[in-house]
């Protein structure tokens, strides 16, 4: 009985600091975000962060290096999420519009939904002496996955076979110009957005008011 009592014991324990650890970490990213969307990259600092949470100052360490790693982590942690979404929306798609359409939808309703996230990658831009937003890890592997998407689809004939490298760009090029746009509008609506940038892009310029 104690031997098996102690197994459960030893269980519920370990259990119980892996769920500390996630809350503690989960806590610094939440608390980073907006320090980060609040003073930007260059001005802000671990005593920042720490101070938007109740853990004492070591336990930053005990998770991240330096604010450079909990930045990394912010960037891949909405990287990956977005891309899942961009990824579904796209499989969805019954024809080339509707594959545009979903992809422009999907990214501008994200950031509408999570405005600190923008203002964090907004305000942040350029800060390794870079001023293109279409740079990063992350925006280079949602690309990448577009591209592949979008050579699937010519392959099976939802769209004229055309340079998916130029397509690609293109696409990603009007939703980052779009996007500033459409966060600095109130209120703010994705959809016209999507449909906006949609018409745009299979239409050009005399579709893009329908």
């Amino acid at each position: 009985m104690n031997i098996e009592h102690n197994k459960l014991a030893h269980g519920q324990n370990v259990s119980k600091r892996a769920s500390n650890r996630a809350s503690n970490r989960d806590a610094i990213l939440d608390a980073a975000r907006a320090v980060f969307a609040e003073l930007g990259y260059g001005g802000a600092t671990v005593r920042d962060i720490i101070r938007r949470t109740d853990l004492a100052t070591g336990t930053f360490y005990n998770y991240f290096t330096n604010k450079e790693d909990v930045f990394e982590a912010l960037s891949n942690d909405t990287g990956e999420e977005l891309r899942a979404l961009l990824s579904e929306a796209r499989k969805k798609a019954g024809n080339f519009e509707q594959f545009i359409e979903a992809s422009y939808l999907t990214y501008f309703t994200y950031y509408a939904e999570n405005p600190e996230t923008y203002r964090l990658m907004r305000s942040n831009r350029g800060r390794d002496g870079d001023n293109s937003n279409m740079q990063g890890p992350q925006v280079t592997a949602g690309l990448a996955e577009m591209r592949q998407d979008i050579e699937r689809a010519m392959k099976l004939g939802m769209t004229p076979e055309n340079d998916a490298g130029f397509l690609t760009a293109t696409i990603g090029g009007v939703a980052f110009a779009i996007l500033d746009e459409m966060m600095e509008r109130n209120p703010i609506d994705p959809q016209r957005a999507a449909r906006f940038a949609t018409n745009l892009f299979m239409r050009g310029i005399d579709g893009a008011g329908q």
